[in-house]
């Protein structure tokens, strides 16, 4: 904790007239007025404003500032009144404590003046004095650096979550880099911390290796560029742990396959030396096509000025480099704080960031929360969606984010349950793209489960993996299901009854770990019924007696038409089956293809002999594919299932094909006696109350 002669020394350092007793006042005022007051880590509260009183003299800022960073926390968390404060430091820290308390508790009247109010958040900070946000940044760099004191896991998180979400973007916004750096990389360790550790392991593993790549590179561009007459200041470093992992995201690429872990600055004296920088470095060393950025001619919004490229070093390493002047540089660190110049008289400063007076004066303006709502739109965060619940709790989203994107932000479980949405009050479709500020409300149904359409348009990692999660176990559910009623015809031909006990010790002969194994293994068509039965009962499936009514697909057919010994195949394009008219297509050194009269790949046989073709008397068994339309609700997959086992017919494959709410289709593939008893089957499904509709393909 920086002592109060440490604290005055610092102002004095770059502000000789400072108020010096007036920053003692306010020092030993703080520390009167917080007491005995602790904090989380048991250090004494006052240690809290005094550390932000620091980090405003890290930004060089003013006495007013300095002064308003050592009370920030006293009107709301002792009995001090702005009124005091006013009369003891003057109108304007007064009125600077007051946009920094604000900040900290609003107070809401109404669910629509809740969520304007969070909007409100951003805007106080700059409606009066802009010197309010940067205390305000402060507070909250180093709250985050004290949060593994806070013994509540969930206040943690939820800390973190609102320092990622909110301040570390605004700090990003208004230029001051390094804030939104060490906020990101704090909140990173909170939220995510086994992916943090991961790679903060990996980067210390390439630090170990011995391999010093950093200063190499650094030596090669100061000499190439000393070389051609340039002076420069060139520092490296590896990118930090977020930045890596939020770029394998995005890339979706793991560490190993990352190859720009590396970035440089380099520091010269004048614009002009910038653009002469790059030109040497681009002649020494390929540049990656599409990663130059010129922020010298065209500024970021934030006012940031800087030259970005990558190239390739020496055989594949991918290095970033930034070129900028030494005025850049600062600009860059610290943002509006390392340009802005405070006028005596409370005269709001002129600037570069234009976007940050117009939000003030939407805010001057504004009548009511609804006003607000509809006239800003988060300006300042354009390349980023900010939408509100009902509730006004504030979730950010990527641009192009979907209502189905927001529903997941909020909750798993009510992505999952997603049927509709409300977007400022108006039934839009789930696919809609949400914009800045808007009030996201979603309806939700217990009956609702992820559609495998929405892939098609969510943009969020969250919301893709949960509903290829719960697609992926839905299927896996319904396979296991399915097997559960194929097994049950299996185990019914065996002439005793399969208990727990034959179970266990069938488990063990197939070598798998549990029922639920077997019954997928037995939906996925991975398990013969013969094996099957073996296991369950060794020596059964000698027992033909047991399969007759169950006809094989590798019984022999008979066909007239054709020679004796003469090798066909029946089409899979139409599947016939005994009972059907066929033709077969003979083409020189292929098998005869066996087709059905009414087959529309017929027409491709226009460079075939036809063969005039028909069953034989003794032809018994084929397989016939049917198509399946059910309701999607619990059982209909189990009746299906049920009347192919009532009527004898053995399943050699299922798959489901579409998932359209609220229906499931499937393509089965069923061993029949012949058309007669393929009609018998898809007009039962016509029948149940379970099918939609059924036909043979």
């Amino acid at each position: 904790m920086l002592r109060q002669y440490e604290l005055v020394e610092r102002v004095k350092d770059y502000d000789p007239d400072a108020d010096e007793a007036l920053i003692n006042r306010a020092y030993v005022f703080s520390v009167q007025k917080h007491g005995s007051q602790k904090r989380a880590s048991g250090d004494p509260y006052f240690s809290h404003p005094i550390e932000v009183a620091g980090l405003m003299t890290d930004l060089k800022m003013d006495v007013e500032t300095i002064i308003t960073a050592l009370l920030h926390d006293t009107v709301e968390d002792t009995l001090t009144t702005i009124e005091e404060v006013e009369r003891l430091f003057g109108p304007k820290v007064a009125e600077m404590v007051d946009g920094v308390t604000k900040l900290s508790k609003i107070e809401a009247q109404t669910e629509n003046e809740r969520a304007a109010e969070n909007l409100r958040k951003f805007l106080l900070a700059m409606s009066n004095d802009l010197r309010v946000l940067l205390v305000k940044l402060a507070d909250r760099l180093h709250n985050m650096r004290t949060l593994k004191f806070i013994s509540s896991a969930d206040k943690r998180k939820r800390i973190a979550r609102e320092t990622m979400d909110i301040f570390a973007p605004l700090a990003e916004r208004v230029g001051m880099y390094e804030y939104m750096r060490e906020m990101q990389m704090l909140s990173f360790r909170e939220l995510e911390p086994e992916a943090y550790e991961t790679i903060c392991g990996r980067l210390d593993q390439i630090k170990a290796s011995g391999e010093n790549q950093v200063e190499t590179i650094a030596e090669s561009l100061k000499a190439e560029l000393a070389a051609h007459g340039l002076t420069a200041e060139i520092s490296g470093r590896e990118k930090h742990p977020y930045s890596i992992w939020r770029k394998m995201a995005e890339r979706h690429v793991s560490f190993e396959q990352m190859t720009d872990i590396i970035a440089f600055r380099v520091i010269v004296d004048s614009i002009e030396d910038c653009y002469a920088a790059l030109g040497h470095i681009h002649r020494k060393w390929k540049m990656i096509p599409g990663r130059f950025k010129d922020y010298i001619s065209t500024p970021k919004r934030n006012g940031y000025r800087s030259l970005h490229t990558a190239i390739i070093h020496g055989q594949s390493m991918r290095v970033e480099i930034q070129i900028r002047t030494h005025e850049m540089h600062r600009q860059s660190e610290y943002g509006l704080a390392a340009h802005w110049a405070y006028k005596q008289g409370g005269t709001r400063p002129d600037g570069q960031a234009g976007w940050i007076r117009d939000l003030i004066e939407i805010l001057d303006t504004a009548q009511d929360a609804d006003e607000l709502l509809e006239h800003t739109r988060m300006a300042m965060y354009q390349d980023r969606i900010f939408a509100f619940t009902p509730k006004g709790a504030l979730h950010q989203l990527p641009k192009g984010a979907t209502a189905i994107d927001f529903a997941y932000a909020v909750h798993t479980n009510l992505g999952n349950k997603a049927v509709g949405v409300l977007i400022n009050g108006r039934n839009v479709p789930l696919r809609t793209p949400l914009a800045n500020g808007d009030i996201v409300e979603i309806l939700k149904s217990e009956g609702q489960e992820p559609q495998t359409s929405w892939l098609g348009f969510v943009t969020t990692g969250k919301a893709r993996a949960a509903i290829r999660r719960y697609v992926r176990d839905k299927e896996r559910e319904e396979t296991a299901a399915m097997g559960r009623v194929i097994f049950d015809e299996i185990a019914g031909r065996l002439p005793v009854k399969i208990g727990k006990k034959a179970l266990k010790q069938a488990l063990e002969r197939l070598q798998m770990a549990d029922e639920t194994e077997l019954m997928l293994a037995v939906g996925k068509n991975q398990i013969s019924d013969v094996a099957l039965m073996d296991a369950l009962v060794p020596g059964s499936s000698s027992d033909q007696a047991a399969l007759r009514e169950f006809p094989r697909q590798d019984r022999a057919i008979s066909i007239k038409g054709l020679t004796p010994g003469v090798a066909f195949q029946l089409a899979e394009c139409c599947h016939p089956v005994p009972g059907d008219r066929i033709v077969g297509l003979r083409r020189q050194g292929e098998n005869i293809e066996v087709h059905t009269i009414d087959c529309l790949n017929l027409v491709s046989g226009v460079d075939a002999d036809w063969i005039d073709l028909s069953w034989g008397g003794d032809s018994d068994g084929a397989t016939a594919r049917i198509r399946a339309i059910l309701y999607n609700r619990p059982g209909t997959l189990a009746d299906m299932a049920g009347i192919f086992s009532h009527h004898k017919a053995n399943i050699v494959n299922l798959k489901l094909t579409n998932r359209d709410q609220p229906f499931h289709t499937y393509e089965s593939d069923l061993e029949v006696h012949d058309v007669g008893h393929l009609m018998q089957i898809i007009m039962a499904l016509r029948a149940s109350e379970s099918v939609a509709r059924a036909e043979r393909i």
